[in-house]
């Protein structure tokens, strides 16, 4: 008799794993900035019908990427919804946007679809906080460029922001990644890269407006421009963390440091909206 409850009570434990969990799905965003449709994995946590009003973070991809990246090659990455008990959206961000306007091909204008049209998407379908207090934005390598381009530039939209790996000064690698295709060559607009560089937009940031977390391995060909970018907001007395640790640009990296970022959201979220995702 004992054996049997205790495989019953397994069994009631596995049942309830399995009716509660994340919930991932694939989506269309109609763009109308870009005239096309792309695709979005939306992970929602266990508690989503129960809950009243989620904190979102949008979670981008890097160059060659695309929405599905973090769930194919993280495994289980979607528990970390029902962790934080909030929502991740995984956008496609083209494969080497870098989450700009290209002022160059109408059919990148990644900018503006992220940081309006999906947002507003996301909010008019779900149950989110609509409200910067509730929306956090990293990514990796071109999309921790990105989060942190589309964070400074919308400071109304996105309350928190973070970035690993990424290729927070572009001026270095006038040659690679198709950054040449969307702003023009670096030798022939000059302006356009100076203007569209992460670490040439700290102008834009007061103390504490932006809550900010970056992260970069010591073995990253990126490691110099973080140290800098590290460097000129200390020097601006601009408040965020800074994470260094032994690492390369490659997923095992990014399996670990996600983990950090989503915590550092899990907290500002918590900060700005004690009472977030209640329960009926």
């Amino acid at each position: 008799m004992k054996r049997k409850a205790l495989l019953l009570m397994f069994f009631c434990i596995g049942l309830r794993l399995m009716t509660h969990a994340a919930t991932v799905d694939t989506i269309q965003v109609y763009s109308n900035a870009m005239k096309k449709n792309l695709k979005a994995v939306i992970i929602r946590p266990d508690q989503y019908e129960a809950g009243k009003a989620f904190p979102v973070v949008y979670l981008l991809h890097g160059h060659s990427g695309n929405h599905a990246d973090w769930i194919s090659k993280v495994p289980g990455f979607q528990k970390a919804a029902d962790l934080h008990n909030m929502i991740i959206v995984c956008p496609d961000g083209g494969y080497s946007s870098w989450y700009w306007d290209s002022p160059i091909d109408a059919k990148s204008q990644f900018e503006t679809y992220v940081s309006k049209e999906l947002v507003a998407h996301i909010d008019s379908k779900y149950k989110t906080i609509k409200d910067k207090s509730g929306r956090g934005i990293t990514g990796l390598s071109m999309g921790g460029h990105g989060a942190l381009y589309l964070a400074f530039k919308h400071q109304d939209v996105f309350g928190a922001a973070g970035s690993m790996s990424g290729g927070v000064d572009i001026r270095p690698f006038p040659n690679n990644w198709g950054m040449a295709e969307n702003l023009g060559k670096y030798a022939e607009q000059p302006e356009r890269w100076e203007k569209n560089t992460v670490v040439n937009m700290l102008h834009l940031l007061t103390p504490n407006a932006l809550a900010l977390i970056i992260d970069c391995g010591t073995d990253d060909f990126f490691f110099k421009v973080n140290e800098n970018l590290h460097d000129q907001l200390v020097y601006r007395n601009i408040p965020h963390d800074y994470l260094v640790r032994p690492g390369a640009h490659n997923w095992a990296y990014w399996t670990n440091a996600v983990q950090y970022q989503l915590l550092f959201m899990s907290n500002y979220f918590n900060k700005k909206n004690p009472k977030t995702a209640a329960i009926d």
